[in-house]
């Protein structure tokens, strides 16, 4: 395995969006995370939203200068929820483990919920392994963004 090199987040900018954009196109990806890609047009839309929300903290994940995930707190259904997205050449070395703590270190908000799909066991350790404790399963179903999936929870108590 190679050397672990610099990992730091950084807030999202506008000319960031290219590069998150082909990183959620991977269908492998979305497979492990149980999602269906973005049109150009609705990725855009999502992220307009984004910048105008004050109570949303999204960071990209830097390794080397270039962009290689992204990391977010944002509120889903009434909860403060984080989520991270990792280019796949970057899985399996600890880079979204890393990036999640950072961003823990960063955003105080406690309790903080997660959620996997089922059959994604690298997001789950992940999870795990920055002290999110499962709380339970529920089945997820298909919508515009999410394809119907068992579906893991998680928690991080203060």
């Amino acid at each position: 395995m190679p050397p672990l090199a610099a990992t730091y987040l950084r807030p999202v900018r506008p000319d960031d969006i290219p590069a998150l954009y082909l990183h959620q196109l991977d269908p492998e990806a979305n497979r492990m995370a149980g999602t269906k890609p973005r049109s150009l047009e609705a990725f855009q839309a999502v992220w307009d939203r984004i910048f105008k929300d004050a109570a949303v903290t999204a960071r990209v994940i830097v390794e080397n200068e270039s962009i290689i995930g992204g990391v977010s707190c944002f509120d889903m259904d009434g909860l403060d929820a984080v989520g991270y997205w990792i280019a796949r050449e970057h899985w399996g070395r600890g880079v979204a483990t890393r990036a999640l703590r950072l961003f823990l270190q960063e955003v105080p908000r406690r309790p903080l919920h997660a959620t996997a799909a089922r059959a994604n066991l690298a997001s789950i350790r992940v999870l795990h392994n920055c002290g999110f404790r499962l709380t339970g399963y529920r089945t997820g179903q298909e919508t515009d963004r999410y394809v119907a999936c068992e579906v893991a929870e998680f928690v991080l108590q203060g």
